[in-house]
Order: C-alpha cells, then sequence, then structure tokens
C-alpha cells in the first residue's frame, strides 16, 4: 500500500507530546509515541476539522526511566526538561 504523505517531528515536538501525555493523562510513553501524536497533531491540522485520525502508542516509557526521565540526561544534551520533572 502506498504512503499517502508522511511527516518529520524532532525529538524536542515528540518530547512535548511525551511530557504532556504524562501530565494530563497518566500515560508514560516513549520518544517513538511522542514523535507519532506530533505527527498526527500536524496531520489533523492539514485535514483541518471533520475528520478521525488513528496513531500508535508503540512504546512504554519504562525503558526511557534513565533517558527522557532524567533532568540531568536531558540537560546533558540539551533537551527541555519539563517543571513538573526538575
Amino acid at each position: 500500500m502506498p504512503i499517502d504523505r508522511w511527516y518529520r517531528a524532532t525529538d524536542e515536538e515528540g518530547l512535548a507530546h511525551v511530557y504532556s501525555l504524562m501530565q494530563h493523562e497518566g500515560l508514560c510513553l516513549g520518544l517513538s509515541s511522542g514523535i507519532n501524536v506530533a505527527g498526527a497533531e500536524k496531520l489533523a491540522r492539514d485535514l483541518g476539522p471533520g475528520h478521525r485520525i488513528v496513531t500508535i502508542l508503540c512504546d512504554s516509557g519504562r525503558q526511557y526511566l534513565s533517558k527522557i526521565f532524567n533532568p540531568d540526561w536531558l540537560r546533558a544534551r540539551n533537551l527541555p526538561t519539563p517543571p513538573w520533572m526538575a
């Protein structure tokens, strides 16, 4: 099946979604899931109202506890640290 379109998302965009989903929905997800949500959001903006979009939350955040949920690791890579994590 051909791909209709694809979206590129940065680590920062993906992390913003990971942290938002953790804080507001209680979902502990990994960066791949955050990037999928970022892509779905971009698609939603392009399509406009009245469409249903499905994406896959493909990884848990458990394997990232020492990385994307570690403020020191994030700072060392100049990645954003959410205020609630500091």
